[in-house]
């Protein structure tokens, strides 16, 4: 056996570690606005002097350069955690303690205090007061498909052991809503008997959504047909019996074993087809997600510009209070210290939040400039367009957009849009032109919504019209964006009629 033993060893390494100040100014660019603003308030919950205001709102454009500067250095040195570490930096009990000098800090304030009217804040009117608001008191936290189930074991009649039994029942249903753990194996595991589980399993499976606590497929269509009393039916039997030929649209081979008019069997699978296989997305926090616009793209005389829609950002100001406390001559110099600190913090916040919003509006404008054309003629006007070349138009390095784009929505005169969506690779056309991805899917997605249900056009067959409309693909191409649009192959769209 070979000897094992422990020992220290040295090594030398190069490593690259982001200072607090730069992530916490990363995290601020790719957080959407909703999360942005549980960053903001849990940074005023920690930060004393950084207030959130209502009525006011950050401005985060035109910043004097020098007002700037200042800034920049004030960011410079790393906050303080708490008060006690700042008295204990400035030396031990019966110690001289060095002689601090806020003058910096003060003539920062001084600044700030004769600029804010410009970058600091401005008023919110009465109209976008009630449209955040309303928003706020629109947005509900979705109930959990497990929070759902237990509401209605607890008013089963169930008694304790069974109700026991449901909850672990409930606990071992994955996202989709299906059993992963079988009966055997929860009684193996609990000690439970197996008749007990699987009588409890019938109650829970009565539960809503139908179709719930089934352990496959098959089992989970035919809770649902049951639900609607249709055990008598064909397409209950067909679940039950041809599942396999259903999938791969074989109605004539159904039809013949189940002795009945090809029309029928139709007529069963379109049913079938409005039930859902998995009952659990209905209840997965994130089949919704709540959109809110950050940007708002607009046409004037000029051509479609950008605003920035920031009425629903916390509006923040460095606290009078501590501003006092700082100014006052005798406050203790520890105190001083530490204020001094926090109001570095609270300013690199304020600072980076205008810094997220300029870098955004720039972007923004760059992405509209060159998609022009989309906006005028619709999807066949979508340019290629890659990070790179926007990032080279607005001077950052090309992540620094990837994290900007990041789960940010425009208002457009095309609807709202996620600003990934401008982001496109080109396909060649014969003369020479670019034109984008998306619209060759939405031109596949039309070839196939008009073709004839009884022969679909295969990928080849797309292939070709796409090529006679004079756009360069492949067969792979087309398979590739088949797939995107989930639109099943040739064999599975066709229909006996």
């Amino acid at each position: 056996m070979q000897n094992q033993s422990i020992s220290l060893t040295q090594e030398q390494r190069l490593q690259m570690i982001l200072a607090p100040q730069l992530r916490q100014s990363l995290e601020l660019l790719q957080a959407p606005i909703l999360d942005l603003q549980h960053l903001i308030r849990a940074e005023a919950e920690q930060n004393p002097t950084l207030e959130v205001v209502e009525g006011l709102k950050t401005e985060p454009l035109e910043v004097e350069p020098n007002v700037q500067r200042d800034r920049e250095e004030a960011m410079a040195t790393d906050p303080a955690p708490d008060a006690a570490s700042a008295g204990e930096a400035d030396g031990a009990a019966g110690e001289p303690t060095e002689t601090l000098d806020f003058s910096r800090e003060l003539d920062l304030l001084s600044r700030m205090d004769k600029e804010e009217s410009r970058y600091y804040f401005q008023q919110v009117t009465p109209e976008q007061q009630e449209r955040r608001q309303y928003h706020y008191d629109s947005i509900t936290q979705p109930v959990s498909l497990q929070e759902h189930l237990m509401s209605q074991l607890g008013f089963s009649a169930l008694d304790t052991v069974a109700r026991e039994i449901g909850e672990l029942i409930i606990g071992s249903l994955d996202d989709r809503g299906y059993l992963i753990t079988s009966p055997a194996e929860l009684a193996e595991s609990t000690g439970y008997g197996i008749s007990q589980i699987k009588r409890v399993l019938q109650v829970v499976q009565q539960f809503d959504p139908p179709g719930i606590a089934a352990a496959d497929l098959r089992e989970c269509l035919l809770l649902q047909l049951q639900s609607m009393g249709r055990q008598r039916r064909l397409e209950y039997r067909i679940v039950d019996k041809y599942l396999d030929l259903l999938a791969a649209h074989k109605f004539k081979d159904m039809a013949r074993r189940l002795d009945v008019p090809v029309e029928k069997v139709q007529a069963a699978a379109q049913f079938i087809a409005t039930l859902h296989p998995r009952p659990g997305d209905l209840y997965n926090d994130n089949r919704s997600p709540v959109v809110v616009p950050e940007v708002v793209v607009r046409r004037d005389e000029n051509g479609y510009v950008v605003e920035l829609l920031d009425e629903y950002l916390p509006k923040l100001r460095i606290s009078p209070r501590y501003e006092r406390l700082l100014r006052d001559e005798h406050t203790a110099p520890d105190v001083k210290k530490y204020i001094a600190e926090r109001i570095r913090s609270a300013n690199y916040m304020i600072g980076s939040i205008g810094q997220r919003q300029s870098t955004l509006q720039r972007i923004a404008q760059e992405i509209v400039n060159i998609q022009t054309p989309f906006f005028d003629e619709g999807l066949s006007g979508l340019r290629p367009l890659t990070m790179a070349r926007i990032a080279g138009k607005v001077g950052v390095h090309e992540t620094t957009i990837s994290r900007a784009v990041s789960g940010k929505y425009a208002r457009t005169p095309r609807g709202v849009l996620e600003l990934k969506y401008f982001f496109t690779t080109g396909i060649k056309m014969k003369g020479g032109a670019d034109v984008s991805n998306k619209y060759i899917q939405d031109r596949i997605a039309e070839l196939v919504n008009n073709e004839d249900p009884r022969h679909p056009l295969s990928d080849q067959e797309l292939v070709g019209c796409l090529q006679s409309s004079g756009y360069h693909v492949s067969r792979r191409t087309v398979n590739k964006y088949r797939t995107i649009l989930k639109i099943p192959p040739s064999h599975l769209r066709r229909t006996e009629r």
